[in-house]
């Protein structure tokens, strides 16, 4: 009896130690008791500031060609009223204009030679008709068929001739009709030469009235800059209603930022927003989200990265502070709920394609799937399979070892 005594006190000290290391190993795993807390996830952007209406500046419709630019205001300035903006080169319309006088000179010389011409001929042709109308008539009055009187030779000398006679007016009556016709073919073109030369003032004198654009009103002049960032300069060539810029209201203002594509989720229409300038950080504007892109986009060329364009109303603006260009710096509240049941990440695994969390129950560590909604950096919305009071691990308990 002492001998087996002996032997079962090792055995208890085994059993009694092992669970001690049991205890200790479920000591070292973190827990997280779940609760319900509000939850509020906010996201961050960076933008510029941008008028909510504007004058827009742009090249005349009615330009006739391209535009080379002679003069333009720097990006910024401040101008009144009918000011001029921009200013092109008139050279080429004022040549276009002398060279399409020219034309007209020319087209309207030959005009008047050409009928001057045709009414010679006319009057020349009319008179041979009337010339050889009097000869048929003598032919006809003083007849020749009186053999007895006059020899043969007469009497057909007198029929030749009033046949050449009858031929020679209806040649220039035929000839005078071909020589009305031609006149009037040769008027035709020449008036498509004289359209042509005014066709060609009238878009000199169209260039010459486009050469210079003027403020509609007293602001400050916003420069419209190209995918290379750079604004149209002296000697940049612009077509028929290319926008250069425009002038905007500065009562009025509101911000367009760009949001990370991985942090745009629960992005919508009317959430609120905080707008702080980053001239003056102290400063904050309060707002709301109008608008924002349905698709990512690359902000900068050759770089990857995507991001949503959103634009916020202000409630209200500070002309004194607040320019167009503006770098800003928004936050965006997304999402604000007054009981959520939320999580650390640590808290979630993922086991063959499933989410999933190690919930302690009767002294061990059971996995649990759940369904996740939303997140922020360091918290996960838990929308089913946990309630309030549920110990999660925050490590895996299945890759621990002694």
């Amino acid at each position: 009896m002492r001998r087996v005594a002996i032997i079962g006190v090792p055995i208890v000290l085994l059993v009694v130690a092992g669970a001690a290391a049991l205890h200790r190993k479920e000591k070292t795993i973190p827990l997280y008791r779940v609760q319900a807390t509000p939850f509020v996830r906010r996201v961050t952007a960076e933008g510029n500031l941008k008028a909510v209406q504007a004058a827009p500046l742009s090249a005349p419709l009615d330009a006739p060609e391209v535009l080379k630019v002679a003069w333009i205001v720097e990006d910024g300035d401040f101008v009144k009223k009918n000011d001029v903006v921009v200013r092109f080169d008139p050279t080429d319309f004022e040549k276009e204009l002398l060279l399409g006088n020219e034309d007209r000179e020319i087209a309207d010389n030959n005009i008047t030679k050409s009928n001057v011409d045709a009414s010679t001929t006319r009057v020349n042709l009319r008179r041979d008709a009337k010339q050889a109308d009097h000869e048929l008539e003598s032919a006809r009055r003083f007849k020749f068929d009186d053999a007895e009187v006059f020899s043969r030779y007469q009497r057909i000398e007198a029929e030749v001739d009033a046949e050449l006679a009858s031929e020679r007016k209806k040649h220039a009556e035929n000839v005078l009709a071909v020589r009305k016709g031609l006149a009037r073919a040769n008027l035709d073109i020449l008036g498509i030469d004289d359209k042509r030369a005014a066709l060609r003032i009238r878009n000199a004198e169209q260039g010459l009235r486009s050469i210079e654009i003027r403020a509609p009103y007293d602001g400050i002049v916003v420069l419209q800059r190209d995918w290379r960032g750079d604004v149209a300069r002296v000697g940049s060539n612009i077509w028929s209603g290319q926008p250069l810029g425009e002038m905007p209201e500065l009562a009025s203002m509101k911000a367009e930022v760009f949001v990370l594509e991985a942090d745009a989720a629960g992005l919508a229409i009317g959430k609120k927003a905080t707008v702080m300038l980053e001239s003056d950080p102290t400063r904050a504007f309060s707002g709301r989200i109008t608008q924002f892109d349905k698709l990512a986009r690359q902000r900068l060329r050759d770089v990857p990265v995507q991001y949503f364009g959103v634009t916020i109303a202000l409630d209200h603006s500070d002309p004194r502070l607040m320019k167009p260009g503006t770098r800003v710096r928004a936050v965006l509240d997304l999402e604000d709920r007054a009981r959520a049941i939320t999580v650390p990440r640590q808290a979630l695994f993922e086991k063959d394609g499933k989410v999933i969390v190690y919930r302690r129950q009767d002294g061990a560590f059971k996995p649990l799937r759940v369904e996740i909604a939303t997140s922020s950096a360091g918290r996960v919305v838990i929308t089913r399979g946990l309630n309030e009071g549920d110990e999660l691990a925050l490590v895996d308990p299945t890759e621990q070892k002694d």
